[in-house]
């Protein structure tokens, strides 16, 4: 004896390689379909729709298949209301919640649809029951006792970005995908035009950083735009902060001269030298105001207000007193700031860029800049599918990008 559930795709299921993509997880997981319905959008601007009925061996087999379909946009025809389970305690989720994608997503809530503020992956839903219903992500270490948590996966819908056929535009490049082509000033172009359209639209562009950056020479172009205000906020560890620093107090970066490639006596020491002159200072900003720090992006970040983070490791030196060393408050800092961003710049970090693109939206336009093609399929493959890749040397990259922004100007 089979069971089955009546599904819906809608949007553009077709170009996206959604509907595809569902008939292969179905055919994997061992099921069977059957297509009662399926309206197919005849222009570039028109949205297809497909309802089916999906059938398995059993309700456990049933439920397997309807989760993977879930996580690809596809939802039951006949939603109900979401199943709410209070937490039994803090930090303490009930059993079978609904653990997130990181795609637009919505709450049945009497017999209405509400939105799921703050999306990001790996996190649980708690709704807020009163006149005004509210949705919106925690972390599990947030989860307090009591909170309406969402579980099982009735009543919720997914909706995961599109491609539709028409991908004109200033981000009509940014479909995903990995890109091991040498740098060329087109592609840096349409990065150069999405920045832009993103400021035209009154969006925030937010630049995560790893030390490569200033090592290979892009520090001064990267300060640039931080001063001309194409990039509104940092993200980045004790390591970008103190070569930077390093750079403007005794010229290397990790020791090294990087105009010369010189390594001056005693330059290995440079960088622990810097943290200490910051840290008798109190912190950067009293660093910039005593006129200890005279150029960089983190003196560009202060004098221009445009906020970072700098969240610590295990293998920080120091650190730098605006390091953030305990785990927790230095991930919800860069939760909080990733959720003001719409466009992100990955240039030359893997943990950092995998750190942030957890906590983004797959809303956000996201673009991964690294030599090591590594960095960017790692990206993708835990979940940030919306990020752009381009494999090449971040110092060729950064200064390209900013002659093209700053040029006009």
């Amino acid at each position: 004896m089979t069971v089955s559930r009546e599904v819906e795709l809608e949007g553009h299921i077709i170009d996206s390689g959604m509907m595809q993509s569902c008939f292969g997880i179905i055919m994997d997981l061992g099921g069977s379909f059957s297509v009662q319905e399926f309206d197919i959008g005849r222009h570039k601007d028109e949205e297809s729709y497909a309802r089916m009925l999906v059938e398995a061996d059993d309700e456990d087999q049933l439920q397997s298949i309807v989760h993977e379909l879930h996580q690809h946009g596809v939802n039951p025809s006949d939603p109900k209301d979401a199943t709410l389970v209070p937490a039994p305690d803090d930090q303490v989720v009930p059993h079978g919640f609904y653990s997130t994608t990181n795609h637009p997503t919505y709450i049945r809530h009497d017999g209405e649809w509400v939105e799921v503020e703050d999306m990001e992956m790996d996190c649980a839903v708690v709704v807020e029951d009163s006149d005004s219903p509210r949705a919106y992500t925690k972390v599990l270490n947030a989860i307090e006792e009591g909170d309406l948590v969402v579980t099982d996966e009735t009543g919720i819908k997914v909706q995961p970005p599109e491609r539709p056929r028409d991908s004109s535009g200033a981000f009509g490049f940014m479909q995903g995908g990995v890109s091991s082509e040498r740098p060329s000033e087109s592609t840096i172009r349409k990065i150069a035009n999405a920045i832009e359209e993103t400021k035209k639209e009154g969006g925030k562009v937010m630049a995560v950083c790893g030390p490569a950056l200033i090592h290979s020479g892009a520090r001064e172009d990267l300060a640039r735009l931080v001063r001309e205000g194409y990039v509104d906020m940092l993200s980045a560890g004790n390591g970008f902060a103190v070569h930077d620093i390093e750079r403007d107090i005794y010229g290397t970066s990790l020791g090294m001269d990087t105009e010369s490639l010189d390594h001056p006596r005693h330059g290995h020491k440079h960088h622990i030298y810097t943290i200490s002159e910051v840290i008798r200072e109190g912190g950067i900003e009293e660093a910039v105001e005593s006129g200890t720090i005279e150029s960089g992006v983190m003196y560009e970040c202060i004098d221009n207000d445009r906020p970072f983070v700098l969240a610590g490791s295990i293998r920080d030196d120091g650190p730098l007193p605006d390091t953030i060393t305990d785990a927790v408050e230095a991930q919800n800092a860069i939760r909080e700031q990733a959720h003001e961003a719409d466009m992100v710049l990955m240039l030359s970090t893997l943990l950092h860029s995998v750190a942030v693109g957890n906590c983004l939206p797959s809303t956000t336009r996201v673009v991964c800049v690294d030599i090591n093609p590594a960095t960017v399929t790692q990206l993708l493959d835990r979940g940030s599918a919306q990020a752009v890749g381009m494999v090449t040397d971040i110092g060729t990259f950064v200064p390209i990008l900013a002659e093209q922004l700053l040029s006009e100007d």
